[in-house]
């Protein structure tokens, strides 16, 4: 299972109930952080997140609501790794130019106890294979470049417990099993497929600062959770178009279109007081929407 937690959920300019843009996803040993707006760490802090615990950073592009906390997030990391045993490495994800950015960022202040990272600069398709999940992204269509991401986990064999018991099957046969392999017990071979059912993997979706394009609609697609911007309510679309956003609107039918099982409206224009109005439009045009709110937790 994965668990998500929403940092921050604001756009531009953050106001007194939403911070800059962030995202944690924890899965089993994996803390994947999608973006990095100023006051990330404060928001972990609030949230009980050691920095530390941080194993992948996913900038979706490098306008500053995005990535002004980056440098304070890698060098409290680097200060908490003074105390552990394990060397551990930061890897960080983003579009064409992450290299050059951070390089220069990390240049524009006394650096001190920096975490050790590295940078992967992605466009399309993998980005990260593990052993229980792939890390996808695609090109979205912003003002500068910029990329979404797909958490997807793996498809797992399970044990059918009531064909294993009734065939004796029990200890680290049934681990070998549930890998896929056939295996011999007392001379007779049983095969993996005849004790086991597939079960598919969740897929959480990351689209964040885009118009509508192919690439959000390849990030949507059959995801059982969609975590998309809805910077405005549509009867702006103009003013949305012209920054290179989407509506609320637009982000609902995307989430109709592409068999989404759940919409969660990020990224929210300061101009917007109150949640009432944006889950009115989105679940106009999507029944299963819901809109962030800092601190807000959902397991997938």
């Amino acid at each position: 299972m994965a668990e998500i937690t929403f940092l921050g959920t604001g756009c531009m300019q953050p106001t007194k109930t939403r911070n800059h843009a962030g995202v944690l996803l924890n899965y089993k040993k994996e803390n994947i952080l999608f973006d990095c707006g100023e006051g990330i760490q404060r928001q972990m802090r609030i949230a009980g997140i050691k920095p530390a615990k941080i194993t992948r950073l996913c900038i979706t592009h490098w306008h500053g609501d995005h990535v002004f906390g980056i440098p304070g997030l890698l060098s409290s990391m680097g200060a908490d790794r003074m105390s552990q045993e394990e060397e551990q490495v930061l890897h960080i994800y983003g579009p064409k130019g992450s290299k050059v950015y951070l390089t220069n960022m990390m240049k524009s202040f006394a650096a001190k106890d920096i975490i050790p990272y590295e940078v992967h600069e992605v466009s399309a398709g993998k980005a990260y294979e593990g052993e229980d999940f792939i890390l996808e992204v695609q090109k979205l269509e912003h003002s500068v470049p910029c990329i979404g991401y797909r958490f997807r986990e793996k498809d797992k064999l399970r044990i059918d417990v009531v064909k294993a018991k009734k065939l004796g099957l029990e200890g680290p046969v049934l681990g070998k099993l549930q890998q896929g392999k056939d295996v011999m017990v007392k001379g007779k071979k049983i095969k993996a497929k005849d004790v086991t059912y597939a079960t598919v993997g969740k897929k959480i979706s990351y689209v964040t600062d885009t118009i509508p394009c192919k690439g959000a609609d390849l990030l949507a697609k059959d995801a059982d959770l969609l975590i998309c911007e809805g910077t405005h309510l549509d009867e702006i679309r103009e003013k949305s178009e012209k920054s290179r956003h989407m509506t609320v609107r637009q982000a609902a039918l995307i989430a109709s279109e592409n068999n989404v099982q759940k919409l969660v409206i990020t990224h929210i224009s300061q101009r917007y007081k109150m949640s009432s109005e944006i889950i009115e439009e989105a679940r106009t045009y999507f029944d299963s929407s819901v809109v962030a709110e800092d601190f807000m937790k959902i397991n997938v």
